[in-house]
């Protein structure tokens, strides 16, 4: 525990910085050309730094949270996708850290469509990843221990905000996911990788 955090909820209170940061880095450096504002290029430059050490923190407290987090084999196979992912993501921003660091701060005309071109691409991949986070969080209920997700499941099941939404509600959430296990097995979400 740090702070109060167990690594799960470490890692969620982490993972923001890399989608926060990462693209407002790009989009400092396209306003800063377009308004040819040299204060804009330094704000994306230090964005960016912040950006990758905060991906590193993210990705840091993933790896922890991955193997004591209950999850099924089909989560564990997003799991790892989204771990590839962000390793790819630390790496095409890692490296545009670099670079830009050795031209202190600042990269040629020649060198600019070539770093924001990567850093568009980076962004792009961060948002998949992202989304497989949110995948993992919301359809295979990482994070929520197995027992907790059928008290979950009873707690909902008598709650009701009207007559009418009662009728139509969504179907209770059960202990064992649907791509759990062959019959007769134990619920595969209990499982850790």
């Amino acid at each position: 525990m740090f702070l109060g955090y167990d690594w799960p909820r470490l890692h969620a209170a982490v993972n923001d910085l890399p989608p926060a940061l990462l693209p407002l880095s790009v989009l400092l450096d396209l306003l800063g050309i377009a308004f040819k504002r040299e204060s804009l290029k330094a704000a994306a430059f230090w964005t960016l730094v912040f950006g990758v050490l905060g991906t590193v923190a993210a990705i840091f407290a993933g790896l922890m949270a991955e193997d004591v987090v209950q999850h099924s084999e089909h989560a564990h196979v997003i799991m790892d996708t989204h771990k590839t992912l962000a390793f790819i993501v630390l790496a095409i921003f890692g490296l545009l850290a670099i670079w830009r660091i050795v031209r202190r701060g600042v990269w040629n005309e020649k060198e600019q469509p070539i770093a924001l071109t990567a850093g568009i691409i980076g962004i792009a991949i961060l948002l998949y990843t992202a989304s497989l986070g949110g995948k993992l969080v919301f359809d295979h209920g990482l994070g929520i221990p197995t027992a907790r997700l059928g008290a979950i499941a009873t707690e909902r099941a008598g709650h009701h905000h009207d007559e009418d939404e009662g009728a139509a509600a969504a179907p209770a959430l059960s202990p064992a996911a649907p791509d759990t296990a062959k019959a007769g097995a134990a619920p595969a979400d209990t499982a850790k990788h």
